[in-house]
């Protein structure tokens, strides 16, 4: 049985609930008949296009919180 070295906690199956965060963008961005639409219009971007790039900041944010979580 191995030990953790001194001054480091054990790693605990309670962050892990974290990872799945990492689904979210996944599945936001397969199921593309839900956005496969030219309006609501952003400053002139369709839809389509406009919630692919906020899924690419929104990705960007969760990978920083389950980082963040499990370091």
């Amino acid at each position: 049985m191995a030990t953790e070295p001194a001054g480091r906690e054990p790693e605990h199956r309670a962050h892990h609930w974290a990872r799945l965060l990492l689904l979210v963008p996944f599945v936001a961005v397969l199921w593309v008949p839900f956005y496969n639409s030219l309006e609501p219009m952003l400053f002139g971007i369709p839809f389509f296009y406009w919630y692919q790039l906020l899924w690419i900041i929104l990705g960007a944010l969760l990978i920083a919180i389950v980082y963040r979580v499990e370091h």
